[in-house]
Parts: C-alpha cells; sequence; structure tokens
C-alpha cells in the first residue's frame, strides 16, 4: 500500500453532518464531502495486510484495497476504473450501503475500519465532476433482445451488463419514473433523486429503453414480451409487506411503512398526491401525514429508521420506534466472531434527530375512536431466552406489564415477505421456494420457464441493495451466455480471484 503506516497514524473520520435542526426543515442529503487531505488519510489506513476480507464482505467483490490505494496516490481515474470494473452503482451503495465490507476489514478487529463506504461515495463523485464518467459506446450490437421487469437496482445492473454486451435492452417499469426501490423505497434526505436521474439519464445515452406506466401482467401483456424478446429478466423486488393482523388493524392511521414513504417521495417530487390515483392499484390513497401526530413505528430496521427521519421531517408531535427483539450489544460477543457481519445497535442519522427507541416490546391490538380512527396502541414487555446451539432464542410476556400508549399513526415496518404473486407471476405459472420467491437456480438465475431469469429480492428474498447489484450483474452474465454461447461480461468470482492472487 502506499502508506504502510497510514492505519497508526491517522483515525478513522466521517464528513461533517449539518446540524439537526437545520436538516430537519429539508429532505435534502446532509452529509457533506472530504476534502482531498482527509480523502487521502482515510483511504491512507488501508493496511497491507496480506489478505483483504473487505473483499469478501462485499457482496459485488470490490477490488478494495486497490481503490484505496489509487485515492491514496491521488490517481482518481484509475481509482474510478477498478471501482466500476466490479460495482455499476457506487453512487448508491456508497450512500445507503450498510457497508459489510467495513465490518470485515481487519484493521476492524483493534481499531475503527476503514471508511470505505465514504471512499466509494467520493470516487464516483469525483469521477462525475473530472468528466471520467461518459456513456459506453456500444460498438456491436448483437441482435438479440432482452426484457428487464422492473427497474430497481437489481433491474439497472441487469440492464447496465445486458447493454455493454451488446444486446438490446428494454426496461419495464410500471410506476411513473424508473428507480424502483431507489426512487420509491429510499427518502430523499439519504439518497436525493438527481442521483437516480443521472444514472438513469447515463443507461439511456448508453442505449437502455425504458418504459414506464408498464405494469406488466396488467397493461403490459407478458404473452406478448415472450413473443419479442430473446430472454426476459425478472427484477421486481419483494413487494408483498409483512403484516400485524390484531386487533383494531382496520382502523384509520394504520399503514404500511412503505406506502407512506413512497407516498413522502412522491410528494418531495412535486406530486400533489391526492390528485392522482396509485398506478399499482388504480384507486385513490389516502394521504398519509405524521404532522402533529404520535407516530409508532413498529420494527426496528432501516425502513423503521426511515419512517422515523420522515416523520420527523413532517413534524410529528412524537415519534417511537418499537423493536420485537432485545436490543443489540454495542460490540462483538463471542457469537458474532469477525470477520462475520455483527448484530450490534444501529443508531441512524435519524435515530440522531430523535426518537425514543425501545426493544423487547409487542403490540396486542390498535385502539380506535367513536369515528374509527387510531388513537393509541396497546402494548407489552417481553422477555427473551438467551439462545443455545440446539435452539433460538424465545420470549415470553412480562406480566402485569401490558399498557396502552398514544398513538395517532402506527407505521408497520416490520419488512417484506416475497413478490406480489398475483398478475405478471401467476401467469408466467413460475415456481416459488418456501418463502414464497420466484424459483430460480443459484448458479446461473435461470426459473424453470424457457428464457425467463429471475434475480434479485425477486429471487433472494428482501436484501441489501448492494445485493441486488451483485444478483443482477450476475443474471446479466448468465442471459449472455444463454443467447450467445459464452460471455465476456465480468462475474464476482473472477474479480474475487484475481483480488486474492
Amino acid at each position: 500500500m502506499g502508506k504502510p503506516t497510514g492505519f497508526i497514524e491517522f483515525t478513522r473520520e466521517t464528513p461533517e453532518k449539518r446540524p439537526v435542526e437545520e436538516r430537519l426543515k429539508h429532505y435534502r442529503e446532509f452529509m457533506g464531502l472530504f476534502p482531498e487531505e482527509k480523502l487521502n488519510k482515510q483511504a491512507a489506513r488501508c493496511m497491507d495486510c496480506g489478505v483483504p476480507f473487505c473483499q469478501s464482505g462485499c457482496p459485488l467483490g470490490n477490488v478494495i484495497p486497490e481503490f484505496n490505494d489509487a485515492i491514496y496516490n491521488k490517481n482518481y481515474q484509475q481509482a474510478y476504473e477498478i471501482l466500476t470494473s466490479t460495482n455499476n452503482f457506487p453512487e448508491f451503495t456508497g450512500r445507503i450501503c450498510p457497508a459489510p465490507c467495513e465490518s470485515a476489514c481487519v484493521l476492524g478487529i483493534n481499531q475503527p475500519p476503514v471508511t470505505i463506504e465514504e471512499i466509494e461515495k467520493h470516487i464516483i463523485e469525483i469521477a462525475f465532476e473530472k468528466g471520467f464518467v461518459t456513456p459506453k459506446k456500444i460498438s456491436v450490437r448483437t441482435g438479440k433482445r432482452v426484457a428487464v421487469i422492473g427497474s430497481g437496482p437489481s433491474g439497472m445492473a441487469a440492464a447496465t451488463q445486458l447493454n455493454y454486451a451488446g444486446h438490446s435492452v428494454t426496461v419495464f417499469e410500471r410506476d411513473e419514473k424508473p428507480g424502483g426501490l431507489l426512487r420509491y423505497g429510499i427518502p430523499d434526505f439519504k439518497l436525493e433523486k438527481w442521483v437516480v436521474d443521472r444514472r438513469i439519464n447515463l443507461m439511456k445515452d448508453e442505449g437502455v429503453e425504458f418504459i414506464c406506466h408498464a405494469n406488466v401482467g396488467v397493461n403490459v401483456n407478458i404473452n406478448d414480451i415472450l413473443r419479442q424478446y430473446d430472454a426476459v429478466v425478472l427484477c421486481g423486488g419483494s413487494t408483498v409487506p409483512r403484516d400485524l393482523p390484531i386487533q383494531g388493524r382496520e382502523l384509520n392511521g394504520v399503514h404500511f411503512a412503505m406506502d407512506f414513504l413512497k407516498q413522502n417521495n412522491k410528494r418531495v417530487d412535486g406530486k400533489d398526491f391526492l390528485a392522482h390515483k396509485d398506478i399499482e392499484s388504480n384507486i385513490l390513497t389516502e394521504e398519509v401525514s405524521a404532522t402533529g401526530k404520535n407516530v409508532i413505528v413498529i420494527g426496528g430496521g432501516d425502513t423503521g429508521s426511515d419512517c422515523v427521519g420522515t416523520s420527523n421531517r413532517h413534524g410529528a408531535a412524537s415519534v417511537t420506534q418499537f423493536e420485537l427483539m432485545s436490543k443489540p450489544p454495542l460490540s462483538r460477543t463471542d457469537n458474532m466472531p469477525w470477520p462475520t457481519y455483527p448484530m450490534l445497535l444501529k443508531t441512524t442519522t435519524s435515530h440522531e434527530e430523535g426518537a425514543n427507541r425501545q426493544w423487547s416490546i409487542a403490540t396486542k391490538a390498535f385502539i380506535g375512536d367513536e369515528n374509527g380512527n387510531l388513537k393509541a396502541l396497546k402494548i407489552i414487555d417481553l422477555e427473551w431466552s438467551t439462545p443455545t446451539p440446539s435452539q433460538s432464542a424465545r420470549f415470553n410476556e412480562i406480566p402485569c406489564s401490558e399498557r396502552e400508549i398514544p398513538c395517532e399513526l402506527a407505521l408497520l415496518a416490520m419488512g417484506f415477505l416475497h413478490p406480489q404473486h398475483e398478475g405478471l407471476l401467476e401467469q408466467l405459472g413460475v415456481e416459488y421456494d418456501k418463502r414464497g420467491n420466484v424459483m430460480a437456480t443459484e448458479k446461473d438465475y435461470k426459473t424453470p420457464i424457457k428464457k425467463v431469469f429471475a434475480a434479485g429480492d425477486i429471487r433472494r428474498g428482501q436484501s441489501l441493495v448492494v445485493w441486488a447489484i451483485s444478483e443482477g450483474r450476475e443474471c446479466a452474465r448468465s442471459v449472455d451466455e444463454f443467447m450467445m454461447g459464452s460471455s465476456l461480461l465480468e462475474s464476482k468470482d473472477k474479480s474475487m480471484l484475481l483480488a486474492f492472487e
């Protein structure tokens, strides 16, 4: 490495964040960029560790020590070329990835790990600023046509790679703009939509076609697509949320988290939500606002955290977040050995902005007023047993701990079960795994249906954006091999082998 003693000389730093009172007034991103000197020092912390476990921790197999070395030496174009050889969208992963690479960083054994995620973001933003990012010219077209259904991160990655292979790619998106989860699931204060638009426009300039308002299986016939295209890639995501079917679930004021977030993202985009029918359901959807309300977010993950940040920006009277599980530890335990991804207490920027976080809480009932509006939650405390090698942790309700707390808006952020089966998937006749996801092989992403592939959350279940990108890339290679007999597209396995040579 360019600075073998850098990890001794410099400590971990992240860019400054705007003050809470300022950022709560808007939905823009509030973290800046490093000045060149600080970026150089953060890259210098990457050790000459011999075996770069960070790369095995990254679902994309990013060649991390090499781009850190390039940044340290201020060779920004080289850093960009190294990073984008494995990652199509570092501007996304550099903003919203939980960075499993950092959990596997060797330096992280006894010091704060290298700021890999921040360095990724800086590389791509510098590359755009300096003009390194330009549309790739596809010199030869194969004459093959591929339909990608879904324009989230897996669909975008698959489309990009297949386009680079010379195929003509059309992406079908049921909503009004492409981006999927990136556009409608992630709040703007974490990922502003100009970042998504910038990438979509680049893909269009490279030859990828996007067709929006195209709900395949509803207003677009899947049989027409099967006739017209040489391969079809299903990238519809995991969209059916986990529900909480308890007393009072039907009350006004109980909503799924993603409905709340999607509606708010459309509102930030300038849409008068009440004046538009939801394109997926074709019905006028109730406006969901947290303004002046006691908000309770049920679910302790990232989606729940996004609801916290959005509710605070609405001007909620109070924001509380419940988690069924017990409070995670602050540091690794014997059950979380390095370099595995540890389940530690995570305090997000949304939590910093204000939230009453509570663990080991179960919601027993939603309580309404005489008009059918939510007014309170009935909850109870839980006590968890210690897991053993033969039995997972179990909980018991603590006697006499049941109580009611005020709540006018409850947001269910308990994850997703599987993709929507009605419509496209039923018409195709796909097979499902035991969790309800589309059955496709791990090796080549093929479904049992001829020339139909599946990638991302629709296949593997709810997961990370970085996994979705990885799946889209690997699936694209398989599709390319299916149509052409072989493929020159990069694969994660090959990049990992090169990294460890």
